[in-house]
């Protein structure tokens, strides 16, 4: 597979990103926590007061003429995400070695975006580009193609 460089599947590079995750979230100084299996919405918890943010955690080596495409979907056979379930997105680019922390809001809002470029620069023509406004602090870009 050759999205999977160095991994046999891609469960087994998600798991390799979701481990990244949690270990780079530690170093930082979270509390962070993996519910057991499977069948949760969400990947990895991170304490936060008295809460437990549920990160959900994204990869791509997906490279586009703008950026690159990062899928914000479950598995064919699972319900899309509500925000019920999550609060964040982490979308790591692997050829970049940058995380993105995206707000689940953005993602789940009104128009649910099931994918989006993330822009690791300015873009060459920023007016094809719809830009999310993002919350003082998160520091990171992410756009979808406007229609």
């Amino acid at each position: 597979m050759s999205g999977c460089k160095g991994f046999r599947t891609f469960k087994e590079r998600g798991e390799w990103v979701e481990l990244q995750f949690m270990a780079g979230a530690v170093r930082k100084g979270f509390r962070v926590s993996k519910p057991w299996g499977d069948s949760s919405s969400y990947d990895v918890g991170i304490e936060s007061g008295e809460r437990i943010l549920r990160v959900q955690v994204k990869s791509t080596d997906c490279r586009t003429q703008y950026g690159y495409l990062c899928q914000f979907k479950p598995n064919a056979r699972s319900k899309p995400y509500t925000l019920k379930q999550i609060d964040f997105f982490a979308a790591y680019v692997i050829p970049r070695d940058v995380w993105y922390l995206i707000p689940a809001a953005i993602l789940l809002g009104k128009k649910q975006k099931k994918a989006v470029t993330i822009l690791p620069e300015k873009p060459k023509h920023p007016e094809r580009y719809k830009c999310e406004e993002l919350p003082r602090g998160v520091g990171v870009a992410v756009a979808g193609r406007a229609q």
